[in-house]
């Protein structure tokens, strides 16, 4: 089913900020850090070390080739960007942790992967493509803005062997507001923006929406409840053509208990049973299956040693071309099962022991690496989602949808259907949700279609939460677009509040125009809202 998730505004005022940069800093080493400058910004040669930029279809390629050097980090500065007071909207590593807002100017922060400035009639605009081969970030030193590319292997200089690295496609640019400056106008600025740093998204035929268990059950599940949930489901979205997935989260897998969340994949516990003939009974309650696994975390005593990452003995080191193999072979598995979507989660904090929200400019700790110590990280981690994404389509059957959770959006783009952009909601209280999801929602709105289904996470109902809240919540979540949720035990709801999720559902069944956030320049949780339905106000 088509989605109109992509609008995106004119560009007609639309200009292009790039250039050469003033300044390029080079760290080497491994342990220790060596540094060699370019002062003009040319390519330049430090030892065996070699950097160039070459500009391509209107973005700078950036360009490092090194024979024995361990590589570290490159740092680009353009001078005198800027001019005149500000605000400036940063994006992170993997999900908002109800973090995202427009600041007031403030210098030296680290913003991953793109950021933007909102000035007096325009908006400018500072990012890197999709997919880069380094973890990058920016910061803003004064007039001044600096790019980081952190092309290290873990802890450690990658060793490039002679090959010549592309690190990243830096794009910038400004946009003309031509309306007094609304908040609408630099959110659609933003949004055009976020479509110029991904040519080839993977969403634009697929509309998700459904039941999640987590948040009413909270692992304490099995083949029964799922079922009932199941039934319950089709019931809610009874008529609709585009049937919902109904997703089985965390609890399924053999070894699961209070204390381990993790693999193997291959068979469900008692609870469960046959996973394949849970599938086949789900799908005959009219309703599409939903799977969710922790692919990296797997305290197998069979699984050998060199499969281990060196951080962290019980998590795979996604370098490993056997350990890629497995966790294709697990994607084929729960797809011949017949889930026709897999959520597959906690890989950003697996690799690097950190949530996204700990990871600042460090983005790990200790001294390690991965086995192949030739990619760099961002490299490793792109090729993990490739991995997945080619997994999943098959020629046999219907492709397998992919919905990312603790991913690296920037890095997953293109190579996944949804992604989980903030961290988890609730169904005990209230102010998580408004934290998380409406923040997420929001400032998230950006990358929807752009990049993949924006998922702001789920409408946990359950006693614990005022159903006016969740009603507001699941309104506007219906009506923005995105990926839509609902956890709900079967029975829960009276016969009103049944029609109005019924109603939900029937909105986030069919593909809309993002909704946009009239206030997201005032507050972290905007409260009005233009959907294709009208305008909204709330009290969350």
């Amino acid at each position: 089913m088509k989605t109109e998730g992509k609008r995106i505004m004119k560009t007609e005022g639309k200009r292009n900020l790039l250039r050469q940069p003033d300044e390029i800093r080079l760290m080497t080493g491994g342990a220790q850090t060596e540094q060699e400058t370019a002062p003009d910004a040319a390519a330049f040669r430090a030892g065996d070390v070699t950097v160039e930029l070459a500009e391509a279809d209107g973005s700078l390629a950036v360009f490092v080739q090194a024979q024995n050097t361990p590589v570290r980090e490159l740092v680009l500065t353009w001078k005198a960007m800027f001019g005149g007071a500000g605000e400036v909207l940063g994006d992170t590593w993997e999900r908002g942790y109800g973090d995202l807002e427009w600041k007031k100017e403030a210098d030296h922060i680290g913003m991953p992967w793109y950021f933007f400035r909102h000035e007096a009639g325009k908006c400018l605009a500072f990012g890197v493509k999709v997919r880069p081969s380094a973890m990058c970030w920016w910061e803003k030193d004064g007039a001044d803005v600096k790019l980081h590319l952190d092309v290290r292997c873990g802890t450690y200089g990658v060793k490039l062997g002679g090959r010549k690295l592309e690190a990243a496609r830096v794009v910038m640019a400004s946009y003309v507001l031509e309306e007094a400056d609304t908040p609408v106008e630099v959110f659609e600025a933003c949004r055009a923006f976020c479509s110029e740093m991904c040519d080839d998204p993977d969403c634009r035929d697929t509309v998700i929406y459904g039941g999640n268990n987590w948040y009413y059950a909270y692992g304490k599940s099995s083949a029964k409840e799922i079922l009932e949930d199941s039934a319950y489901l089709a019931e809610m979205t009874e008529g609709i053509e585009n049937r919902p997935f109904m997703v089985m989260d965390d609890g399924w897998q053999i070894d699961h208990s209070d204390s381990y969340n993790g693999g193997p994949w291959r068979v469900g516990n008692a609870d469960y049973g046959d996973m394949g003939e849970l599938a086949a009974q789900m799908r005959a309650k009219n309703v599409r299956p939903g799977i969710w696994f922790r692919p990296l975390y797997d305290h197998s005593a069979d699984i050998p040693a060199e499969w281990r990452l060196e951080r962290n003995a019980e998590v795979f080191d996604i370098s490993v071309p056997e350990v890629l193999e497995h966790i294709a072979q697990d994607i084929r598995q729960l797809g011949d099962w017949g889930y026709e979507l897999i959520k597959h989660d906690f890989s950003t904090y697996d690799i690097f022991g950190y949530w996204g929200v700990e990871m600042g400019t460090r983005l790990t700790a200790g001294s390690w690496r991965f086995h192949d110590d030739t990619k760099t990280t961002a490299e490793l981690i792109v090729r993990f989602y490739e991995v997945i994404h080619e997994a999943a389509k098959r020629e046999d059957r219907q492709d397998v949808l992919i919905l990312g959770c603790n991913c690296i959006g920037h890095l997953g783009a293109g190579l996944m259907q949804g992604n989980r952009t903030g961290d988890d909601t609730s169904g005990v209280e209230w102010e998580r949700t408004r934290k998380m999801g409406i923040n997420t929602l929001a400032f998230r709105m950006l990358q929807q279609g752009t990049f993949y289904g924006a998922d702001a996470d789920c409408v946990g109902i359950t006693e614990h939460i005022d159903w006016n809240k969740n009603r507001q919540w699941m309104e506007v979540l219906a009506e923005s677009g995105t990926p839509f949720f609902v956890s709900v035990k079967p029975g829960f709801l009276n016969e009103s509040q049944k029609e109005e999720l019924k109603e939900a559902y029937r909105k986030a069944s069919q593909p809309h125009p993002v909704a946009v956030p009239l206030d997201w320049m005032e507050t972290k949780t905007p409260e009005k809202w233009q959907t294709y339905a009208g305008r909204r106000e709330y009290n969350f």
